[in-house]
């Protein structure tokens, strides 16, 4: 009986669960189209990504912590109706403005889920948890991985909204599950004895405040003046409001009692240091190529919604074939072989690119695609078995946390870098440059790994 309600528990919080990356990964083959119906410029436009991106970096710890005061079902259950209502508006949307809006409550919404989804079924299925933990994490790597092709689909039969709708049927079977087979919140007397000035300084309201502020102005401030071309005395203020506004962010983090980001944890740990900022990096370049390869395959060599979604299961397909081959390499080997290979893997994928010439035939997009895949699936178990290395056994929580606020980062760093890089259209020498930049990349990736073994000893010893 106990393994009949775990199935149906774990469907109820995987079809949930899978909404964020869905939604995040779909978008990318419908940049293009969004830039022609909405006559917008490639920067403009690149805020369908940075604004998802931001608002699942401060949703899902803000949602972990809710939780703990409101309960996971209701959190979840919340999650489910949020993504649903702004999943069914977004089509509605009147303007860009509007659709911005509509898909960041979206993030919001499926980041309530996944912030509680693993912990439900850490805590509900007390038998085969790690398989279990483990068909969630493919619920997530898999709709990730087909999240493009799903999307050209959806593009060729319903034009933009297609790819809002699609969500609708998933999250509505997710919450009909969910309300049955999800266990009653135990009641939290916590909850009501807090006033709400308290419970602000609990989820530390003004680090969120800042951070916020501080990377949506950075992000505007540089946009702006590549687009632009210069400096402008606006574009400069709004930069140094977000120094200023990061600055203050920094300061309080590391005073604080009950940080957003416990800083703290960087100084006192080197080699966790070391595993976060690999892991930004590793995201930074991986998803500046999610979205700059479509985009390209579009905007520079004119390829199809749909044909662009087939080209990139090249990626999605070969991350699936290469994460269960990482598992039994860890385990036989240790995390630094595996990173080292993915490195050298996403630094030829991303020289191969910064090769190609306009008249390439559009097929060998496929080989970089393949290189970033099978590195994507050995980095997403290489490094968190070095997370878990690295870290203390004390602060394995606190650790996740700063591992996935480290990936969040790193997403929103490729909106800008591909930003940066493009200016206010998207071109085959804005697409180079990039690879070349992100070439850069994977090879102090590559020596980050190498260090690896070092950095683990010595922080194994402290431990």
């Amino acid at each position: 009986m106990n393994r009949v309600r775990n199935q149906w528990l774990m469907s109820a919080v995987g079809l949930g669960i899978l909404l964020n990356p869905l939604s995040s990964s779909m978008i990318s083959v419908a940049i293009a189209r969004l830039q022609h119906v909405y006559e917008l410029d490639f920067t403009t436009v690149s805020w369908i990504v940075f604004c998802f991106y931001l608002a699942s970096a401060v949703a899902q710890p803000v949602m972990g912590k809710a939780s703990d005061m409101f309960g996971r079902r209701k959190i979840f259950l919340t999650g489910l109706i949020v993504s649903f209502a702004a999943s069914l508006l977004a089509p509605l949307s009147p303007n860009f403005g509007w659709l911005l809006v509509s898909r960041t409550v979206q993030s919001i919404g499926t980041s309530m889920m996944v912030a509680v989804g693993m912990a439900i079924i850490r805590i509900e299925v007390k038998e085969k948890q790690a398989a279990a933990l483990s068909v969630l994490s493919m619920f997530m790597s898999g709709a990730a991985a087909i999240g493009p092709f799903v999307g050209g689909v959806m593009l060729q039969w319903g034009d933009w909204p297609a790819i809002f709708i699609v969500c609708l049927p998933f999250a509505a079977v997710s919450f009909i599950l969910s309300w049955r087979v999800l266990p009653k919140d135990a009641p939290v007397k916590a909850a009501g004895a807090r006033s709400f000035r308290t419970w602000l300084e609990w989820m530390d309201a003004p680090g969120i405040l800042m951070f916020t502020i501080g990377l949506i102005s950075l992000l505007v401030g540089l946009l702006s003046a590549k687009t632009a071309g210069q400096f402008s005395w606006m574009s400069g203020s709004v930069c140094l409001l977000g120094i200023a506004a990061l600055a203050v962010f920094v300061r309080r983090e590391l005073r604080t009692a009950s940080p957003f980001i416990p800083l703290r944890t960087f100084a006192q740990h080197p080699a966790l240091t070391g595993v976060n900022v690999q892991y930004l990096l590793v995201n930074l370049l991986f998803y500046a190529l999610f979205f700059g390869v479509p985009s390209y395959l579009q905007m520079v060599r004119h390829v199809s919604e749909f044909h662009t979604g087939l080209l990139m299961l090249a990626m999605g397909l070969s991350s699936l074939i290469a994460s269960p081959v990482a598992g039994r390499w860890v385990d036989r080997s240790g995390p630094r072989p595996v990173l080292i290979v993915s490195a050298i893997l996403m630094t030829l994928g991303s020289v191969w690119l910064a090769l190609l010439k306009e008249s390439s035939p559009v097929i060998s997009v496929c080989f970089a695609l393949a290189a970033f895949g099978c590195s994507n699936g050995l980095n997403a178990v290489g490094l968190q078995s070095a997370l878990f290395t690295s870290a203390p056994k004390s602060m394995i929580g606190v650790a996740s946390g700063l591992f996935n606020t480290s990936r969040y980062v790193g997403t929103i760093l490729s909106s800008l870098l591909t930003g940066l890089m493009m200016g206010g259209s998207f071109s085959f020498t804005g697409f180079r440059r990039l690879a070349m930049v992100l070439a850069v990349i994977g090879v102090a990736m590559v020596f980050m790994s190498l260090r690896h073994r070092e950095a683990n000893l010595v922080q194994g010893s402290d431990a």
